[in-house]
């Protein structure tokens, strides 16, 4: 899986003006949550991926979102379902989905609210992509091929080199705080 790519279209400007949009938020806020945020999402895209008990339903979901089309970016957000967002990052952050998004708010300075709405924004364009990059083009693709291929390649995922890429450029202070965000989430989500 090209996780570079998957991040980089997701980080892209035109998906923070597009979920910026949505959201009524500035594309800096949105930028902030989505670094703070996209190591605990795919972390918890890995664990669904894992769980015998939400591996079917989770490959389904990639089937079903790989199939949209995300080549125009800007047009995909305008027709984002925020419920459906939320819905996702529900799954993806499990029990401990208030939490994480008050410790992301905190760490980013913006409100819960706004949080929330950014990653119900980009949550089903990352389901898309994450469904296309695993493979839900292929003639061949099924819903337990693409929930295998995310348990086989999200095995490697080194969350803390991913952190890394994402904090590029940011504020000294600020990359020396969120790997313990990230340490301390991840802990508490994933009993990691």
């Amino acid at each position: 899986m090209d996780m570079n790519s998957l991040i980089s279209t997701l980080m892209s400007s035109d998906s923070l003006d597009g979920i910026s949009q949505v959201t009524h938020t500035s594309s800096e806020d949105t930028r902030s949550v989505l670094s703070a945020a996209l190591p605990l999402l795919l972390s918890g895209a890995q664990a669904q991926s894992q769980n015998a008990n939400t591996a079917a339903s989770f490959g389904n979901a990639l089937f079903s979102h790989g199939q949209q089309n995300t080549s125009n970016v800007s047009s995909f957000l305008q027709g984002v379902d925020l419920i459906d967002g939320g819905k996702i990052i529900g799954h993806l952050l499990g029990l401990n989905n208030n939490n994480a998004l008050s410790m992301i708010s905190q760490q980013t300075g913006v409100n819960n609210q706004n949080t929330g709405n950014i990653l119900a924004a980009a949550a089903p364009l990352l389901m898309s992509l994450l469904g296309q990059q695993l493979g839900s083009n292929n003639a061949n693709a099924s819903p337990s091929l693409l929930s295998s291929n995310a348990t086989n390649m999200m095995q490697g995922l080194d969350m803390a080199s991913l952190l890394t890429g994402l904090l590029g450029g940011t504020q000294q202070a600020k990359p020396q705080q969120k790997p313990s965000l990230l340490g301390s989430l991840l802990g508490g989500l994933f009993g990691r």
